[in-house]
């Protein structure tokens, strides 16, 4: 579609979400001088007539920021943005995303352009998966293909046995890659078109290995320190998996640079945080260009030293659902809870009174849960202080829906129900308190509530 010299380029922002990178793109669109869109379930539609397709609110391109590593059914998000890219151009198509977001595809893609990888085993039957374990060492990764902000991933001893599946994910092996710092740390590039926007080293967070700002990990400048062997394998591996912007993720070993992920929705908080500098402008910047607009250079360099993620002019009205199906969930329910070694059936009590989902010592034991991510402090009945608790990762499954949770873990033999579900899951639901899992269970009282220190 061609453009005039002075029309504006409406840049719609496919995103079901309210994060800040989001809010960041569209303020950034309109500060360049064009018309951003919010494409939400609550404005955007698609129809057919006399062959002809139109999207509603119109927009000449697409700036796709769908966050499908922590959805249930990442397929139907893929499918939506097929749906649109097959209308309008848009920004990290979906082949390119489903290829970022499945972990394995990643690393077998690279591989494949002789990028170095960590060594990986994906295996669909647990006697092939635990035969070849051994290879990895004493200790390892393992990690769920799809996941995001760290969740998903554990450093696993291997010297005992892990399930190919955690719920009803696939998981896999990797190599840990050993770092020479006490403090673990890795190497986010984010890189827009054929660009570096920065740089930072983060460090993992006391008491983990895992280096993600989500996670409470710390963040250092990069942009010009990092080698040139970095740089280019950054840009390499984000025009390998074909993302138009992305944050690669690369870790230094004994002999070289190793790219571990390319995320197709990586924030910006930390880079910006660490480097001064938003990648919002330059994502802007890109779409404009990509339907044929005109964009001020020297604009998106001051723009960039800001990161706007204020609430949008374009944002639209938000009418609450009418009649919105809420699933419902009972007082006493029958869950499946997954770890790294194995799956079973429990019955979870719920407590709308909680703030985290907790889980009991010998049951995270048996599944495998952990390793421990940190401690948190849980109050407890007449308890003022309360007593600090481990936390783990955990996947507890209801009623067909999958939830990945960090719980804490404590000693509830004393207890009728080695599960009890807390906020971090009933928000989804609605709690019926005479519906029970166990018909012959009795009564119980306890009440607990607690909250992260």
């Amino acid at each position: 579609m061609a453009l005039s010299d002075d029309e504006a380029v409406r840049v719609g922002v496919l995103s079901l979400h309210n994060s800040k990178e989001t809010k960041a793109i569209l303020n950034a669109v309109e500060e360049l001088g064009h018309e951003p869109v919010w494409l939400r379930r609550e404005n955007t539609a698609m129809s057919i007539e006399d062959s002809e397709v139109s999207i509603e609110p119109s927009v000449d391109v697409i700036a796709n920021r769908l966050l499908l590593s922590n959805t249930e059914e990442p397929a139907e998000g893929l499918g939506l943005a097929t749906t649109f890219n097959r209308v309008r151009p848009m920004l990290n198509e979906p082949g390119a995303v489903l290829t970022a977001i499945h972990k394995f595809a990643t690393a077998a893609t690279l591989a494949d352009w002789n990028i170095q990888v960590p060594d990986a085993l994906l295996a669909l039957s647990n006697d092939r998966l635990n035969q070849g374990r051994q290879q990895f060492g004493d200790v390892g990764v393992y990690k769920t293909a799809i996941g995001t902000h760290g969740g998903g991933t554990w450093k696993v001893d291997l010297t005992e046995p892990v399930n190919p599946k955690v719920g009803n994910r696939q998981a896999f092996l990797q190599e840990l890659i050993e770092r020479d710092s006490d403090r673990h740390r890795d190497l986010r590039v984010y890189v827009v078109g054929e660009e570096i926007v920065g740089a930072m080293h983060r460090y993992a967070p006391e008491g983990d290995w895992r280096t993600n700002v989500a996670l409470g990990g710390d963040v250092q400048n990069a942009t010009e320190t990092m080698p040139d062997e970095a740089a280019e394998t950054a840009l390499y591996a984000s025009e390998v998996i074909g993302l138009d912007y992305a944050g690669v993720d690369l870790v230094e070993g004994n002999d070289g640079w190793y790219v571990l992920e390319v995320n197709p929705t990586a924030g910006f908080k930390g880079l910006y945080k660490a480097t001064g500098k938003s990648p919002a402008p330059y994502i802007a910047q890109l779409a404009i260009e990509r339907a044929g607009g005109d964009v001020d250079d020297v604009r998106v360099e001051e723009l960039s030293s800001t990161l706007d993620d204020s609430r949008p002019s374009c944002m639209p009205r938000i009418e609450p659902p009418e009649n919105e199906e809420v699933p419902m969930i009972g007082y006493i329910e029958d869950v499946v809870v997954s770890g790294t070694s194995g799956s079973t059936q429990a019955l979870a009590k719920s407590d709308t009174g909680a703030t985290r989902t907790s889980i009991d010592t010998s049951l995270a034991a048996e599944i495998g849960a952990g390793p421990i991510k940190s401690m948190t402090r849980v109050k407890s009945g007449s308890m003022k202080r309360g007593k600090a608790r481990p936390v783990v990762d955990l996947v507890i499954g209801i009623g067909g829906n999958q939830h990945t949770v960090t719980a804490s873990v404590e000693d509830r033999s004393h207890m009728d129900f080695p599960l009890l579900l807390g906020r971090d899951i009933l928000e989804h639901y609605r709690v019926d308190v005479r519906r029970r899992a166990d018909a012959d269970a009795k009564d119980d009282d306890e009440r607990e509530e607690e909250y992260l220190e």
